[in-house]
Parts: structure tokens; C-alpha cells; sequence
């Protein structure tokens, strides 16, 4: 048996993962090759919605517990830029699997 995922279902956990991490390239690499697999336009519909929902539902909660942390302890946010590469559509997994 193999463990091996189909491409289309990589593609569909990673346009998630894009989107519900708020990726700056927004999943749109995946997109085109969910396109190339024959994947449903519903299906990709709902897994967006899903991402968006978990996306928006934990800044919402990320939200809510940093204004109470302020309000307790008067804390200071620090924000850092994360580096993003350019000209890669997705880079492979620390065992070298693709993302996309």
C-alpha cells in the first residue's frame, strides 16, 4: 500500500494551508494545477470558504486574546517581517515532498 497522497490532494491541503496562513502568494500556484487535475470548481470553492472560515475565525480569537493580554499587562507588540522568496511557487517539505 502506498502512502503516497495523490497530487490533487496535495494541491488541496496546500491552497488551504495557503489561504488559512494568509500566505502572501494565496494558494493561486495550486489553483492552476487543481484546475490541470480535473478537480470540481464546487470543490475548490468549499475548500477556500473552509480556509477563509479557519483563517478568519483564528484572527478573530488571536484578536481577542491579545486585547486582553494588553489590557492585563499593558504589553508591547512586536512585529517582524517574514521573508518571503521570490520566483518560487512553493518550496518542498524538510523530507521532499512537494507542496504543490
Amino acid at each position: 500500500m502506498s502512502t503516497e497522497l495523490h497530487p490533487s490532494i496535495v494541491a488541496l491541503v496546500s491552497l488551504a494551508a495557503n489561504i488559512a496562513a494568509n500566505h502572501p502568494k494565496q494558494g493561486l500556484c495550486q489553483m492552476d494545477k487543481l484546475k490541470q487535475y480535473g478537480v470540481a470548481q464546487e470543490q475548490i470553492d468549499a475548500v477556500v470558504e473552509i480556509s477563509r472560515h479557519i483563517r478568519d475565525e483564528a484572527g478573530d480569537s488571536l484578536d481577542t486574546s491579545f486585547d486582553e493580554a494588553c489590557r492585563k499587562e499593558g504589553a508591547k507588540a512586536k512585529l517582524s517581517a517574514i521573508p518571503v522568496a521570490e520566483g518560487v511557487c512553493c518550496t518542498p517539505t524538510p523530507s521532499g515532498k512537494s507542496c504543490c
